[in-house]
């Protein structure tokens, strides 16, 4: 497998590496002017982290060598760092707890790694930010697969962020089903409508984002008085398998009910069985549904209601 892979990209991550190093400064023998190397920091780490942990555990977290923790773990214990104990269930094996001067030692560390990274990053633009932790997940997901997928969260969307919700129905559409342009189109009419006439008190967009990256949509808006009109629901592949699409609208009955609507209304097609799974566990009952020829494709437009 191996042989299939350039010389050129071998030397760029190995360059990158050498890059990532040097800039967090753990090629220097303490880390962060600490009196820990950096295996020993990682190692005090997990102690933090953990109720009690066994030996055996961190090792196999750390991928070290059972000798060298067993170092590590002398010398802790010889600063007072730490107290280990048998286990009660194999005596062979013993867990690990820190002390109060364990305790200390680790959240002056902590605290000097925040510094050092916050430093970092407030060097620089704007959004850069976001655009570095994105760049670092998708390296973890790429080298790690079976990590698993960072949560989803939900939030208002930000400026420019219109175009994306435009962009990503049309692109989904055109990929899955066929439409054509029409229906992007249709997707930036209710976009600018939702801009140009926005009420905060009844009506409402929510941006589902990972790691500072939108990967869904969905809006509440005015129908009437009574009834309010739930648009644009999309949860893109990025955003599957956390129950996105269930959250986004649950989202939105929450707020309707908050405003005093008496009844939601959608409209969809019959070929989105995903989307109308999603409405159905929600309590959304299919009252109408018409064919038509919309966005290049036979259809049968449905529409749904759900009572407050």
């Amino acid at each position: 497998m191996s042989e299939l892979v350039s010389d050129d990209l071998i030397a760029a991550v190995r360059a990158f590496n050498r890059f990532y190093t040097r800039r967090l400064g753990v090629l220097e023998q303490h880390l962060l002017a600490s009196p820990f190397s950096l295996t020993e920091a990682r190692v005090l780490y997990e102690l933090a982290q953990r109720d009690n942990p066994a030996a055996k555990a961190i090792c196999i977290e750390l991928g070290l060598d059972a000798g060298y923790l067993s170092r590590i773990i002398q010398n802790f214990q010889d600063k007072g760092l730490i107290v280990r104990q048998a286990s009660a269930e194999d005596r062979r094996q013993y867990h690990l707890s820190l002390t109060a001067k364990g305790r200390l030692a680790f959240s002056r560390l902590d605290r000097s790694s925040h510094d050092e990274i916050a430093a970092m990053l407030s060097r620089l633009q704007a959004g850069d930010g976001e655009r570095l932790v994105r760049a670092m997940s998708t390296i973890e997901r790429l080298l790690e697969p079976s990590a698993a997928a960072p949560a989803a969260r939900l939030r208002d969307p930000r400026p420019g962020e219109m175009g994306w919700v435009v962009q990503s129905h049309g692109a989904f559409y055109a990929a899955e089903y066929g439409f054509d342009a029409s229906f992007e189109a249709l997707v930036a009419e209710i976009a600018a409508e939702f801009l140009a006439s926005f009420d905060a008190s009844r009506e409402r967009c929510w941006i589902a984002d990972i790691e500072g990256a939108p990967v869904g949509s969905v809006f509440l808006v005015r129908h009437s008085d009574e009834i309010a009109k739930l648009r644009l629901l999309l949860v893109n592949p990025a955003g599957r398998s956390q129950g996105l699409g269930r959250r986004l609208v649950g989202e939105c009955i929450a707020f309707a009910r908050q405003c005093g609507y008496r009844k939601i209304t959608l409209w969809t097609q019959s070929i989105l069985v995903a989307a109308r799974k999603i409405y159905q566990d929600q309590g959304f009952a299919l009252v109408a549904s018409d064919p038509h020829r919309s966005f290049g494709q036979d259809l049968i437009g449905e529409t749904w209601e759900r009572e407050l």
